[in-house]
């Protein structure tokens, strides 16, 4: 089955079933505050995250290099952010792990491991020699 659809039904599923456990612990009102400020904070924050990228990444081209990791990072920022509007407490965990410098950063190490690994895996090729024969030598077949 398709990873993308698989998530786009488990995702709610989880959600719901979230929202639902943790409102009858602490109830319905506290639960709806408190995904309004998780989503309140969490924007903010990765406005401020994404303004310190965007710096960081001009302060990289400043010095001729490339903001490789700040591309990378301001693409993560913007994803967390659109998981903290999105109401839920699985999806806002997930957007403040993507918002938050070091949990990103260690996201970025497993990913890239895993990337490596996966690269270092396929490495299926022939080493050969060749010779250019001319056209009136002995050895052409």
């Amino acid at each position: 089955m398709n990873s993308i659809f698989l998530t786009i039904i488990l995702v709610p599923i989880i959600e719901i079933y979230l929202l639902i456990k943790i409102g009858s612990e602490i109830g319905a009102i506290t639960t709806i505050l408190l995904i309004f400020t998780t989503a309140i904070v969490g924007v903010y924050y990765a406005k401020y995250e994404g303004l310190n990228t965007l710096k960081s990444g001009f302060l990289q081209l400043s010095r001729n290099e490339a903001p490789a990791y700040e591309v990378i990072s301001g693409a993560a920022i913007a994803f967390g952010a659109l998981l903290l509007i999105i109401p839920g407490f699985a999806t806002d965990t997930i957007g403040f792990l993507l918002i938050f410098p070091i949990s990103r950063k260690f996201l970025f190490r497993k990913f890239a491991k895993k990337i490596n690994n996966k690269k270092n895996k396929n490495n299926d090729f022939i080493d050969g020699d060749y010779e250019d024969i001319e056209e009136n030598d002995d050895r052409k077949i």
